[in-house]
């Protein structure tokens, strides 16, 4: 791929998306579980760009969504209403409404609170809610501590005492059909037996539920298969698979899988320019034009991001690669080996593929990147550039 020119033709900051990359990854997943039923639902909160939702809707796959304007991006992009999930801990009654109204295939419930709200508002509408039940089986993901969603500490989720009190709820309301059970215990998974674990106390529940005569259509296994930032080992689709699987024996569920970073992080480049260098007595900053409100990633999670910087020095020291927003965290990285640059330096930052634009801000009134597809060889703006004028277009009292 060609940075040079990408950036020189749609300037920086600047995303650029492999949509070659996402395809691959996706025929992959979806052969890991060819012979059993089974459906891919991309989590739209790992890249929402309407173009990526689109590209994976062409290849049959739904979508995992947790507020109704990632259920709306879905519709839009072509995605089947009976292919969209609606998950997430905090839904608003208009949203649980509209949800109901549109008939996507089911509501995720994460409490028994969010239980009664549902079905008062399906009962107002004189409509039956399909809906699951999120498991929180209390296994440790072995992740970072703000992406693990698994433990009874977590706010995702219920145990499974209250998900049973739930299902049987559910049973007997003449407006909730419970079709699915869900569990998703983190996110950048990269052991494979913390999700074994979680799926057999989950498809034990779902045992237990069928002896109810509560008959579970959908087993939801979430996403979160680990990628490689830095040196992790990634856990090989087929052996996720198989791991799932070998809990389901005597089960006949379609199986839902919702990948998110799995298919775009790598996908993804966070293409920046260096402005200038500065030494502050014996620390050397590089400075570029991106910044935290771009990718923010390092920032929240201190999350690792390789970087490259195109240039032929030969001459390098330790320096940290800063932005120009005004916080001490702004960075993308610490301490690392880099380069002797000069103005205009391109600057690669590598992995930005998920959670990365979707997660940008117009902090200090900064216009969001522009972000590009490569498909094919061919390149393609699917968001343009942010403008001052983009930017302000809500606010009143402007003057004139």
């Amino acid at each position: 791929m060609n940075f040079k020119k990408l950036a020189d033709d749609y300037g920086t900051p600047l995303y650029v998306y492999n949509f070659d990359y996402m395809k691959d990854r996706f025929d992959e997943l979806k052969e890991a579980f060819r012979g059993r039923k089974s459906m891919i639902c991309y989590a739209v909160k790992a890249n929402s760009n309407i173009s990526v939702i689109k590209h994976f809707a062409k290849m049959g796959s739904g979508c995992d969504c947790v507020s109704i304007g990632e259920v709306n991006r879905a519709l839009r992009a072509g995605v089947s209403s009976y292919k969209i999930i609606f998950s997430g801990v905090g839904k608003r009654d208009d949203e649980i409404k509209e949800a109901l109204e549109k008939d996507i295939l089911l509501i995720n419930l994460e409490s028994e609170a969010e239980l009664k709200r549902v079905e008062m508002i399906a009962k107002e509408l004189n409509l039956t809610a399909r809906i699951s039940v999120r498991v929180n089986p209390n296994i440790d993901p072995m992740t970072h501590p703000y992406i693990s969603t698994g433990l009874h500490e977590s706010k995702f989720g219920v145990d499974i005492d209250s998900a049973k009190r739930m299902y049987i709820v559910a049973k007997n309301s003449n407006n909730l059909d419970p079709v699915g059970i869900h569990f998703h215990i983190g996110s950048q998974l990269t052991e494979l037996n913390p999700i074994k674990e979680a799926s057999e106390i989950v498809s034990d529940l779902v045992r237990s539920l069928k002896v109810l005569d509560i008959n579970i259509k959908f087993f939801d296994i979430g996403g979160g298969i680990g990628v490689k930032y830095d040196n992790e080992e990634r856990i090989k689709p087929y052996d996720y698979a198989q791991a799932i699987l070998k809990t389901l024996s005597g089960l006949d569920m379609t199986i839902i899988c919702e990948p998110g970073r799995f298919l775009t992080a790598n996908s993804g480049y966070f293409l920046t320019k260096v402005l200038y260098e500065k030494v502050n007595v014996d620390k050397r900053f590089v400075i570029v034009d991106g910044a935290m409100n771009d990718l923010l990633r390092p920032a929240l999670y201190n999350a690792y991001h390789k970087v490259e910087i195109l240039n032929d020095s030969k001459e390098s020291s330790i320096a940290n690669l800063v932005g120009p927003v005004c916080e001490s965290g702004d960075f993308f990285a610490k301490d690392i080996e880099l380069p002797k640059t000069s103005h205009n330096d391109l600057v690669v930052v590598y992995s930005a593929g998920a959670y990365g634009f979707t997660m940008s801000s117009n902090y200090n009134t900064r216009g969001r990147a522009c972000e590009v597809s490569v498909e094919n060889e061919k390149v393609r703006v699917i968001r343009r550039r942010e403008s001052f004028e983009d930017m302000i277009a809500l606010e009143t009292d402007l003057g004139d």
